[in-house]
């Protein structure tokens, strides 16, 4: 079986200058794709973002993922949009619940997320694909709202999902699912299952796009074997992609891009 894709992730205790020269060093290994954080409260991530796919003419970037709580869904269309039209096939939108503590703090959490979050994709990929939206649903309401400059494709809309509510919505809305650092090859597998219901149910051909943050001890001897080892588990479990990611307490991905490019 092919490894899936192996990317890396830009942590966001990194601090925001870092950026550049980690993108860089991606560009420079052959990876594919960079994955980014919005954690409150880090970086944010559309203006990571931008930057990011400004530094590279290649690689992918991953924004997993923007809380949906935080931003009117017309702004986040027209965020992504721009960025979409900036660098057309090379952003893929991720979106979640956000850290329901974190959106106690700022005055954003919702009674029913699941709500929100099934109102909310759908305005956005509408808004995204052209459309002209009207919507009066419990969180979400636009009238007559149309992008001046959508772009020429939807990029990729990704969902965040832990619980099997989420995760099957994730795969009636999402084209991709992120799975959070932790979730093991087993987790994947049982995953998968209620994420291909979901597309199943979405009535679309194909199915789902599995990623996984997959967390890694950069001080690993024969670092590269073991970033190999750990694809090939989740490649075989399901995953299409996994995203390494250093440790909270040392977050440099560069041993990580180092070792994928050897």
């Amino acid at each position: 079986m092919a490894l899936p894709t192996m990317a890396v992730t830009f942590r966001p205790q990194l601090p925001p200058e870092r950026l550049h020269d980690v993108v860089t060093a991606a560009d420079q290994a052959g990876i594919d794709e960079l994955w980014l954080w919005e954690d409150c409260f880090l970086e944010g991530g559309i203006a990571t973002a931008s930057a990011a796919l400004a530094r590279s003419e290649r690689v992918r970037i991953g924004l997993g993922l923007l809380p949906v709580p935080l931003r009117n869904p017309a702004l986040a269309a027209m965020e992504l949009a721009t960025l979409e039209r900036l660098a057309p096939g090379r952003v893929i939108a991720g979106f979640g619940h956000g850290v329901l503590d974190w959106m106690g703090q700022v005055g954003a959490r919702v009674a029913s997320p699941l709500t929100l979050l099934r109102e909310y994709v759908t305005a956005v990929r509408s808004l995204l694909e052209g459309g002209t939206v009207d919507a009066a649903g419990r969180y979400v309401s636009l009238r007559d709202v149309a992008l001046d400059w959508p772009p020429a494709a939807a990029p990729q809309l990704v969902i965040g999902a832990t619980g099997p509510k989420t995760l099957r919505l994730a795969g009636e809305l999402g084209d991709g699912v992120v799975l959070s650092g932790g979730t093991s090859p087993d987790d994947v597998r049982a995953a998968r299952a209620i994420i291909d219901e979901g597309y199943a149910a979405s009535g679309r051909d194909g199915r789902s796009r599995v990623t996984v943050y997959v967390p890694v001890d950069t001080t690993l001897p024969r670092l590269a074997d073991h970033l190999r080892e750990r694809a090939a588990a989740y490649g075989d479990a399901g995953a299409d992609a996994v995203s390494f990611e250093a440790p909270a307490d040392s977050p440099d991905p560069r041993p990580i891009i180092d070792a994928l490019a050897g």
